[in-house]
């Protein structure tokens, strides 16, 4: 098993960074200040663009047409190359709950995971936005719909509802959906790593911090690399569940991860500062990153 361990790239610029995105249709890195409603990129002079887009940005994807799709707080909007809104598409009225993380079917379709607020049992529903913009739940009674990736041939989708403190997987098609739900495994945190990621000060206890899956992204040999909240790491894991690599992350909350650069090889890591006083973990907000020996699969357009 490889360890490594990511670099802090930025300032704290996020209260809670999420969804990192890389795309050839934007010129690199987007993510999301989540809870500010902002799509990040980085400027000019590696300060981050802030696009404003409401009350949350939760997801972000590049379209087949240019511009992109983005998951706001109770639904979509579509965005031309300019960023200019073209389409909103509202899923429900309810204000407790919001929009979290999602990704592109290799039909071109939008899967996008909603959470309650106060993070209720079973509030939450796993959604299909067609390109057309027709759209429907296609798994219900989930609680903290989290990152959703395809394998590189289409045929398995993994998916983490982060409460179930498992990564799962499906067998997907563009005619069936998602079928067959089964574990693909069941993240340890590695102590070694999780011990790294403690403030100075703070003494860690071997075995006292969850699993808990975020969001994830699937590199082009197949393997699943998800970041654990909590315990400041990201894992690879290869097709048949074993552990490949752990990635110690300099601030525990590490909410998502996306493999991008120009080779595919730089795996990029959110944090999040959510909930947490002034004073403690001064770098969570910040982005990181690591450089990997496996390349990333390109990102997906949705196809409306």
């Amino acid at each position: 098993m490889k360890k490594l361990t990511a670099q802090r790239i930025t300032p704290s610029w996020t209260y809670h960074g999420e969804g990192p995105c890389w795309s050839a249709e934007w010129g690199g890195l987007a993510w999301v200040d989540m809870l500010a409603g902002d799509v990040m990129t980085f400027g000019p002079q590696d300060e981050p663009r802030r696009q404003d887009v409401g009350a949350v940005a939760a997801c972000v994807r590049p379209r087949e047409t240019g511009g992109q799709i983005i998951a706001v707080e109770r639904g979509v909007v579509l965005t031309d190359h300019e960023g200019t809104f073209v389409r909103e598409v509202t899923l429900w009225d309810t204000p407790d709950i919001r929009m979290n993380e999602g990704g592109v079917a290799p039909d071109g379709s939008f899967y996008v995971g909603s959470m309650a607020y106060d993070q209720a049992e079973g509030a939450a529903t796993l959604y299909r936005v067609a390109p057309d913009l027709d759209w429907e739940p296609v798994l219900e009674n989930v609680t903290i719909s989290n990152g959703i990736a395809w394998s590189p041939d289409g045929t398995l989708a993994y998916y983490n509802d982060t409460p179930a403190h498992e990564i799962v997987v499906f067998d997907w098609s563009p005619e069936a959906g998602l079928q067959n739900r089964r574990s693909f495994v069941r993240p340890v945190v590695d102590d070694d790593a999780a011990a790294a990621a403690t403030d100075p000060g703070e003494q860690y206890e071997p075995g006292g911090v969850t699993a808990n899956p975020d969001g994830l992204t699937v590199d082009s040999e197949g393997a699943v690399w998800t970041a654990l909240n909590g315990a400041g790491q990201v894992h690879r894991y290869l097709p048949d569940g074993t552990l490949d690599a752990v990635v110690s992350v300099g601030a525990k909350q590490v909410t998502a991860c996306a493999l991008g650069g120009e080779d595919l090889r730089t795996l990029y890591i959110t944090t999040s500062r959510e909930n947490l006083p002034a004073d403690v973990q001064p770098t969570a907000g910040s982005l990181y990153s690591v450089r990997v020996a496996v390349p990333g699969q390109v990102t997906r357009a949705f196809a409306g």
